[in-house]
């Protein structure tokens, strides 16, 4: 990663930089993609440590093994967001001095020059959440299948050494993949609703400087209600094998409340009210309609990992249903699995079209942009729950091949049961966020670039379309291949 990301500050150095021979740009974006690559190297390095510590805990007590595999998460969570948004406001403070930005025009280049940073976390999130997501699936895929089916063994046994890349698997590709793609989508998003916010009349308040900076501080609240949150969960709630999925969901719960409460005082930084520009249309924004842009993308993102969890979950009917249908052979298996997939998409596309049009008739691009940052309001929590599940899943593998009691893995198999689904949550995350982000990044680029109309029935628009319609499934064949390539070499591996 590193390697690339030098190569591309080089072609980001040449093309997008104001002014030849100057770097700001170029900077922001290698500061983005090292904070990303340090963050998720901090989390993999903390889950290992974790992994051995939850399975000793859990040979005493599940609520133990719960805690110590959550805190783990914890530590993903804390430090990935806590960092993004220091390194992200040095830079703001250091380019601030620097520039000296004196007119509208002058903090509109100034902060497009810092979205770089945000660019540097978003192809950093490429090859984490790829290149880890088919090490992962590649590992888990060929462990199980030369341990089970060719060897005859049991799950994670010790004489499988498919087992170790599983674990390994387990980290790059749910810690630090997973850190890295949200770590993209806040420094995007935050980015995005600076230079939207550049281009508003938010600035010609002198005695509103500081709402300015109302998309950092929404940030900023989320890390105190995390906080929180999760002090609450590990030391009020006790944990017993038959509510670990409950304990975790009561989370998200609680630090969406907690969130809701702490954006409101911050609205009175912003003037009461003031114009965002988008496509030639004056948006008429207000302090509460900022507030409503930032709770409905926050509540979208709970019902999301909410209906998340309903269709990923043991402890409810769609599974449970598969699950039986498990027992006619593979072919209904796929079947409807597929088709329990296709309907899981349903409720959060309609969340996530309701936010955007809401946001966008309050605010404008401005609030599309509040709104992606409302949704990772409590991104904290959601890379604890989504941390927590590969460190109770390699728990339990370390209890497996380690031949300890029964009862242990026993235990981690009841945490790695809620992590399964606590790991899906963090992807629902993701994927919404994605979608707003995407959105918001493109109401700045329109900003910039002065656009005053799109017509999508245009020739060369309307065949862009469809050419960006066929990207995601070129690029989801050529990972599934690549999975599909890694998982057969694993196997011949394994079996010689």
């Amino acid at each position: 990663m590193t390697i690339f990301l030098l190569l591309f500050a080089v072609l980001v150095a040449t093309v997008a930089e104001p002014e030849l021979g100057t770097f700001y740009t170029t900077i922001a974006f290698l500061i983005g993609g090292f904070t990303s690559i340090i963050s998720g190297f901090i989390g993999m390095k903390i889950a290992v440590y974790t992994n051995v510590r939850t399975t000793y805990e859990c040979a005493d007590d599940i609520h133990k093994g719960f805690v110590v595999a959550y805190r783990g998460g914890q530590v993903l969570g804390f430090c990935l967001v806590g960092l993004a948004l220091l390194i992200l406001q040095i830079i703001i403070i250091v380019y601030k001095a620097l520039l000296n930005p004196k007119t509208t025009d002058d903090v509109t280049n100034m902060f497009e020059v810092i979205s770089g940073y945000g660019l540097g976390g978003s192809t950093v999130a490429l090859f984490g959440r790829v290149g880890g997501g088919i090490y992962t699936k590649a590992a888990d895929v060929g462990s199980d299948l030369a341990g089970k089916n060719v060897q005859g063994l049991p799950e994670d046994s010790p004489d499988n050494p498919g087992v170790i890349a599983d674990n390994v698997g387990d980290n790059v590709g749910d810690i630090a993949g997973m850190g890295a793609d949200l770590f993209g989508s806040l420094a995007e998003s935050t980015c995005a609703a600076l230079v939207v916010a550049s281009k508003s009349d938010l600035i010609l308040h002198p005695e509103y400087s500081d709402g300015i900076y109302f998309p950092l501080l929404i940030t900023a609240v989320g890390i105190i209600a995390s906080f929180l949150t999760t002090f609450l969960a590990t030391n009020f709630t006790k944990v017993t094998k038959d509510n670990v999925e409950r304990t975790v969901k009561y989370q998200l719960i609680v630090s969406t409340i907690l969130m809701t409460a702490a954006v409101i005082p911050l609205i009175f930084l912003l003037p009461p009210t003031f114009l965002v520009n988008v496509f030639g249309t004056n948006y008429e924004c207000t302090q509460w309609k900022a507030f409503g842009c930032v709770a409905i993308g926050l509540w979208s993102g709970l019902i999301i990992g909410y209906i998340t969890e309903v269709f990923t979950s043991n402890q409810y009917a769609p599974v449970q249903n598969l699950a039986e249908a498990c027992c006619m052979g593979a072919a209904p298996n796929i079947i409807l699995g597929l088709a329990l997939g296709y309907f899981s998409c349903i409720i959060p596309i309609f969340c996530i079209a309701i936010t955007i049009y809401v946001s966008f008739t309050f605010a404008g691009m401005y609030g599309v942009a509040l709104s992606a940052l409302g949704m990772l309001g409590c991104l904290p929590i959601a890379l604890a729950i989504d941390g927590y599940g590969p460190i109770s899943d390699n728990a339990g593998g370390i209890a497996e091949m380690s031949e300890l009691h029964p009862s242990v893995r026993e235990s981690t198999d009841k945490l790695d049961a809620a992590g399964n689904t606590t790991a899906a949550i963090g992807k629902g995350f993701a994927i919404g966020s994605a979608c707003l982000v995407s959105l918001a990044l493109f109401g700045a680029f329109c900003t910039r670039a002065k656009l005053t109309g799109l017509n999508v029935l245009s020739a060369v628009e309307f065949a862009s379309l469809l050419l960006g319609a066929m990207l995601p499934y070129a690029f989801s064949a050529l990972t599934m291949q690549a999975v599909g390539d890694a998982a057969n070499d694993m196997i011949k591996e394994i079996s010689d």
